[in-house]
């Protein structure tokens, strides 16, 4: 499909199809490329997420079903809004949401696509990745509706009255490298993946920055891992209404906590 640049049913429709000199090379360079690990996505350029065909490069971590979560977490939440309830804070216009370190935009485009009265917000320290992250918003026609900043996590961001922070930091910590797929230590974006020593070094600069950003009563949701998992919750400790849920295989994967509508000492 890659080769021929057609879809699965035109690939099954004619059998009898044959490689050109130029497609069979590109076939047998491709393949090739994958035989020495290079990931198939950043082969083809491409990965489904939330429905959505993105564009993937080398510049971005590739987009993990996992991920899905977040999203799925902050519908939920801004479901409950709607319909009166107290999950999420009050508020007259859009939704405002951050999506920080937001690599191939894959959260926040979805978000965007999801929730068509969001004002959303996608930074990332990269600048490589915001090219594929704008890229992935024009290619859904979302364009106008997210915002790009190149920053170190909310790092010059003075604005305080966001309804959600969210994010999926690098949250693997160095003496876990051994235990990262091959493919994934050398060929992912490094600084996507590994946060430090312990795996919470970003998460932790990132949890003090989200509360100064976030009105009141607003959430923060991540994703993270279950080795880091009490450890975030510490760190969450100010914070109100801290949840951890899992994924489909029942390992911890989004932490969610909300900001207190009256501050904390300390927090």
């Amino acid at each position: 499909m890659f080769t021929l640049d057609c879809d699965r049913a035109h690939l099954h429709a004619h059998p009898e199809r044959e490689l050109s000199a130029d497609e069979q090379s590109r076939y047998e360079a491709a393949l090739a490329e994958r035989a020495r690990g290079v990931p198939a996505q950043y082969i083809t350029g491409h990965q489904e997420f939330w429905g959505m065909d993105l564009i993937v490069s080398p510049a971005v971590l590739i987009p993990r079903p996992e991920t899905e979560h977040v999203i799925e977490t902050v519908l939920k939440l801004a479901a409950i809004e709607r319909a009166g309830g107290q999950e999420c804070p009050p508020h007259k216009t859009r939704l405002r949401i951050a999506d920080i370190g937001t690599g191939s935009g894959c959260i926040a485009v979805g978000l965007a696509k999801e929730l068509r009265d969001a004002e959303i917000l996608a930074a990332d320290i990269s600048a490589a990745a915001l090219e594929v992250a704008r890229a992935n918003a024009a290619r859904h026609r979302l364009e106008d509706r997210i915002s790009f900043l190149q920053t170190d996590l909310l790092t010059g961001i003075k604005d305080n009255d966001f309804d959600f922070i969210v994010s999926n930091p690098p949250y693997v910590g160095d003496s876990e490298a051994d235990q990262v797929q091959l493919e994934v230590r050398r060929f992912e974006p490094r600084n996507a993946v590994f946060a430090g020593p312990a795996g919470v070094e970003v998460i932790e600069r990132l949890i003090p920055q989200a509360y100064a950003a976030l009105k009141p009563g607003g959430w923060l949701v991540m994703e993270i891992s279950g080795t880091i998992a009490e450890g975030v919750k510490t760190l969450l400790s100010k914070w109100d209404e801290v949840q951890i849920r899992p994924d489909l295989q029942s390992i911890p994967r989004v932490v969610l906590a909300k900001k207190p509508r009256e501050k904390k000492p300390g927090a």
